[in-house]
C-alpha cells in the first residue's frame, strides 16, 4: 500500500524533520510558554502535569494523526481537502464546511492572538528596573490601557506574520520554521540552565513533576483535557494544511508522535524555567495569566543577569507566538489561491488586513472599547477567544474524529497510514471513534453550557 500520489499546488516540504518543525512551531506557542506554567500553578503542579500528559495520548495524539491524514491526502487546503476526500468516500460534499470552519477559526484566532504577542514583543525593550512588585502590575494595566501602543505593537506582528506566509511553502514558512524554532529551543534550555543558578531549582522541578493526587477533580482533569487539545493547535485546519505539504513517504503515526513529544517538552521544559525563579523569589506561582508579564518582570529585577535573561525569555515568547500565528494564517491562504487562483501575497494581504481589522477591535477592548460585550460579559477579545477556542475548535476536533472514524473508506485510511490492520491501529480506531471525540465534547459542553472556560 502508498499513500495518495496526489501533489499540492504550494509545494512539498524539503525534509521529514521540517514538517516536524513546522508542526511543532503550530503547536508551540503562547500557550506553552505563557498559559501551560500558570495552569500548572492553579491547578495543582504535578497532578496537572500527569493528568495533561495522559490527556496527549488519549486526545492529542489520535485526533493530530486524522487532521494530518486528511492533509496529506487531499493535497489541498482544509476546505479543498475535505471536498475531495468527502467525493473519494461518496458522503455529503457538505463536509468542505469542515475545513472552512477551521480556516475561520484560525484567522480569528489570529485577530486577538496578535494582540497578545505584541504584549511579548514590547516586553523585549523592558529594562527590568521596576522598585516593587506592585510596579509591573501597575505598568501592565497602564500598558493595557494605551491603545495606541497596542495597536503598534499588534500591527507590527500582523505584518511580520502575512510576510513569512507570503512568501510561500519553501521561501516563507519552511525557511522561517527552520530558523526560528532551533532558537526557540536554545532560548528555553538557556532559561533553564539559568534556573539551575537560581537557589530553589529543585523546590520548581518538584513542585511540577511531584504528583499531589488528592488535588485531581473534575475541575483538573477538564483544564488538562482542554489544554492537551488546544495545545497542539487541532480542530482549526493548522494542522490539516501542513499535512498537505508533507512528503509521501513519511509515515503520520510516528511524525505525530514526534510533534506531541516536541510541543510537550517545550511546555514542560519552560515550567523548570520559570518555577524555579518564582520559588527562589518567594512569588506566587497560582498567579493566572500574570505570571509572566507582572510575576516574572519583578523576578528578573531581583536576579543575577535578570535583565539578559528577561529579555531572552520575551524573545522566547514573541518567536512561538510568531511560529504559532503564521500556521493560523496558512489555511485561509491556500484556500484563496486555491479557490481565487490569486497568488500568496495578495492572499495573505487580503486576510492579514481582515485579521488586523478584528485585531483593532481586540487591542481598544482593555481601553475604551471595554464596556463593548458581544457575547455575555466578555469584551472583545475575550469573546473572540471563546468563540474560536472553546466553540469552533472542539467542533473542529469532534468533526474531524468522525469524519475519518466513521466516514472515509477505511482502505484509504489504511493507505495513507501504510498500516496493516493491526492490534495498534484498532487501539487508534477505538480512541478516534468513541474516546478522543466523547472527551473533547465534555470539554466543549463545559465551556458552552456550564461556562466553565479552560
Amino acid at each position: 500500500m502508498a499513500p495518495s500520489n496526489r501533489t499540492s499546488i504550494h509545494g512539498t516540504w524539503t525534509g521529514r524533520w521540517t514538517f516536524i518543525l513546522a508542526a511543532a512551531g503550530s503547536a508551540v506557542g503562547l500557550g506553552n510558554i505563557w498559559k501551560f506554567p500558570y495552569m500548572v500553578g492553579e491547578y495543582g503542579g504535578g497532578a496537572f502535569v500527569l493528568v495533561y500528559l495522559i490527556c496527549i495520548l488519549l486526545i492529542g495524539v489520535p485526533i493530530m494523526i486524522a487532521e494530518i491524514l486528511i492533509g496529506r491526502r487531499g493535497r489541498s487546503s482544509p476546505a479543498n481537502s475535505m471536498e475531495y476526500l468527502a467525493k473519494e468516500a461518496n458522503t455529503f460534499p457538505q463536509w468542505k464546511a469542515l475545513g472552512v470552519m477551521g480556516a475561520i477559526a484560525g484567522l480569528l484566532i489570529l485577530s486577538f492572538y496578535s494582540v497578545a504577542a505584541g504584549w511579548a514583543i514590547s516586553y523585549v525593550f523592558e529594562d527590568f528596573g521596576g522598585e516593587s512588585a506592585n510596579y509591573y502590575g501597575e505598568k501592565f494595566n497602564l500598558f493595557l490601557q494605551d491603545g495606541s501602543q497596542l495597536i503598534f505593537f499588534h500591527s507590527l506582528f500582523i505584518f511580520i506574520t502575512a510576510f513569512i506566509v507570503a512568501r510561500g511553502v519553501i521561501k516563507g514558512l519552511e525557511a522561517w520554521i527552520n530558523r526560528l524554532m532551533p532558537i526557540l529551543f536554545v532560548i528555553v534550555v538557556l532559561l533553564c540552565i539559568y534556573a539551575t543558578q537560581t537557589g530553589a531549582f529543585l523546590e520548581g522541578v518538584a513542585y511540577l513533576f511531584r504528583p499531589d493526587f488528592s488535588k485531581i477533580n473534575a475541575t483538573v482533569v477538564l483544564a488538562a483535557l482542554g489544554q492537551a487539545f488546544f495545545t497542539l493547535s487541532l480542530g482549526m485546519g493548522a494542522i490539516m494544511a501542513y499535512g498537505a505539504y508533507m512528503p509521501a513517504k513519511q509515515n503520520i503515526g510516528s511524525t505525530a508522535l514526534s510533534v506531541a513529544f516536541l510541543d510537550t517538552t517545550v511546555a514542560i521544559l519552560a515550567g523548570i524555567a520559570i518555577f524555579p525563579i518564582v520559588f527562589a523569589n518567594n512569588l506566587e506561582p497560582a498567579s493566572g495569566p500574570g505570571l509572566v508579564f507582572v510575576t516574572l518582570p519583578w523576578a528578573f529585577v531581583n536576579m543575577p543577569l535578570g535583565v539578559i535573561f528577561g529579555k531572552l525569555f520575551f524573545v522566547l515568547l514573541s518567536i512561538a507566538a510568531l511560529s504559532s500565528a503564521i500556521s493560523l494564517l496558512e489555511p485561509g491562504v491556500a484556500w484563496l489561491v486555491e479557490s481565487l487562483k490569486t497568488n500568496r501575497f495578495i492572499a495573505s494581504g487580503i486576510l492579514g488586513l481582515i485579521a488586523w481589522t478584528l485585531g483593532i477591535f481586540s487591542a481598544l477592548s482593555f481601553n475604551i472599547l471595554s464596556d463593548f460585550t458581544p457575547l455575555g460579559d466578555r469584551n472583545f477579545f475575550d469573546s473572540m477567544d471563546f468563540l474560536s477556542n472553546q466553540v469552533l475548535l472542539p467542533l473542529g476536533g469532534i468533526f474531524i474524529a468522525i469524519f475519518v472514524g466513521w466516514v472515509m473508506k477505511k482502505n484509504n485510511v489504511l493507505e495513507e497510514l501504510e498500516l496493516k490492520d493491526t492490534l495498534i491501529l484498532r487501539i487508534w480506531f477505538f480512541l478516534l471513534r468513541f474516546i478522543s471525540p466523547l472527551m473533547v465534547a465534555i470539554v466543549f459542553c463545559s465551556a458552552v453550557f456550564l461556562g466553565v472556560v479552560t
